[in-house]
């Protein structure tokens, strides 16, 4: 690791300026998230142009992917956690060989997860009750991206371990590379331009497969080369079973946290099927237009992540709590800005994807119920990530499981049945983003959460 490059970092983190640090951390991460919507967004665009069964294929599909995927992302969050406040405080060496027992820990893992994700998707679809025109399209996609599951494993360790040091623009140089990548093979592959098959659904899956992979290639590469902050060896990557069990006592919530959280998500997916393609196909979009909003306030949540874990390392907690707040207001305000431009702008917005009567009509209930409630999520996404990166993960597992299992899930079905409509689906989806934001927020203030976890 190299010491002068991380003591620099660590420096401005602890005792620097916070807005100014803070916008240089989040900076990066912001465009990337930019970047990564805009591949969302193209993806829509030109499977858009197939029709709603097959623009619905990556909305069924990635629910599931991403219940296996959180597993993982639980364990890198723990990682995250440990290394960042190592270095908050001062402690390098034991940060390298966190970061390498981590690297390892996801390799093992993601050959698991691949394994088992391909034989249980079509059970899973099935269980989603996914219609039968949309169905082939969604198990075709999901066999795809699951097979470059260890890939995506690696690449999300390598975003988080350089998150924790401090270093933002590495990752994103080479996501924004990949995701380029990206854009450029989907609709030469979805519709067979230069010479290649025409694929359809199952080009955009190779796309993101082969993208990813090329990402996890490099990534892997840079830190194996000591080209980055963290260097790790053959000797750190040895099964290290004494930290593994710290990782998983700390990540374990986390990933229950992440998991259900996903689990939630394919079980909500089940209910708006009930009410048809049309309905799936719209959310489909509007996940889409909700992340473009997030890639603000995510970029800003990430940089304070990592703010908060290395001040709560070096004991710093009203640092870590003023960053916290500081961060928070500034998502609600960014959020509330890009609601009002999406209620503004909607019947333009949604026909740019697909031009379907029926989509854009249910997209008008859809933002009438739902919209009022992002700023409010973005309050609670910033709260979890204030409790993961402190190593309080069982704090944030509670509130997503409040989210989605105690408000979301069972206000969607009941509110579903009462209107007997959608706008009952989207009403219970909003509530439970506002309600469980009101707790989160009275949580952080109670800050049981300034205790760091490097100790014991």
């Amino acid at each position: 690791m190299d010491g002068e490059k991380i003591q620099a970092m660590r420096d401005e983190i602890i005792g620097g300026n916070i807005e100014r640090t803070l916008l240089k951390l989040a900076y990066p991460l912001i465009l990337n998230n930019m970047v990564q919507v805009l591949y969302n967004l193209t993806d829509t665009f030109w499977l858009g142009r197939l029709g709603r069964e097959e623009l619905s294929a990556p909305g069924t599909a990635w629910p599931l992917v991403w219940f296996f995927m959180s597993i993982g992302m639980g364990f890198a969050t723990a990682g995250f956690a440990f290394v960042s406040q190592y270095i908050g405080a001062k402690k390098y060496e034991e940060a390298n060989r966190s970061a390498g027992a981590l690297y390892s820990m996801m390799m093992l893992f993601s050959a698991f997860v691949a394994f088992f994700g391909i034989i249980i998707a079509p059970l899973a679809l099935d269980f989603m009750n996914v219609t039968s025109e949309v169905y082939p399209y969604a198990l075709s996609y999901i066999r795809i991206i699951f097979i470059g599951i260890p890939f995506s494993f690696t690449l999300f360790a390598f975003n988080f371990l350089l998150r924790a040091v401090g270093d933002t623009k590495t990752p994103v140089k080479i996501n924004i590379f990949t995701i380029a990548l990206n854009i450029i093979l989907d609709p030469i592959l979805i519709f067979g331009w230069f010479g290649f098959p025409r694929m359809g659904v199952v080009g955009a899956a190779v796309a993101t497969m082969f993208s990813n992979s090329i990402g996890s290639i490099i990534g892997g590469y840079l830190l194996f080369k000591g080209r980055v902050g963290i260097h790790l060896t053959l000797e750190t990557l040895k099964p290290d079973w004494d930290f593994y069990k710290r990782i998983f006592r700390v990540g374990l919530p986390s990933s229950v946290g992440f998991s259900t959280d996903a689990l939630g998500f394919v079980v909500l997916t089940r209910v708006i099927y009930a009410y048809g393609t049309v309905a799936f196909a719209t959310y489909t979009i509007a996940n889409r237009l909700t992340n473009f909003m997030f890639a603000f306030a995510n970029g800003i949540s990430q940089a304070m992540g990592t703010m908060v874990g290395q001040n709560v390392g070096a004991e710093k907690y009203e640092r870590a709590k003023e960053i916290a707040e500081k961060a928070m207001f500034t998502n609600f305000i960014i959020l509330s800005v890009g609601t009002a431009l999406v209620v503004i702008f909607r019947p333009q917005i949604f026909s740019f994807f697909i031009n379907d009567e029926a989509v854009l009509a249910e997209s008008a209930r859809f933002i009438k119920y739902f919209a009022f409630s992002l700023p409010f999520f973005g309050i609670l996404a910033a709260v979890s990530n204030v409790f993961q990166s402190a190593g309080h993960t069982k704090k944030a597992m509670i509130l997503g499981i409040l989210r989605l299992w105690t408000l979301r899930i069972p206000l969607a079905y009941s509110l579903g049945l009462f209107f007997n409509s959608t706008v009952g689906v989207w009403l219970g989806m909003g509530l439970s983003n506002l309600l469980t934001a009101l707790v989160a927020l009275a949580w952080f203030l109670r800050g049981s959460w300034m205790r760091r976890i490097i100790d014991h």
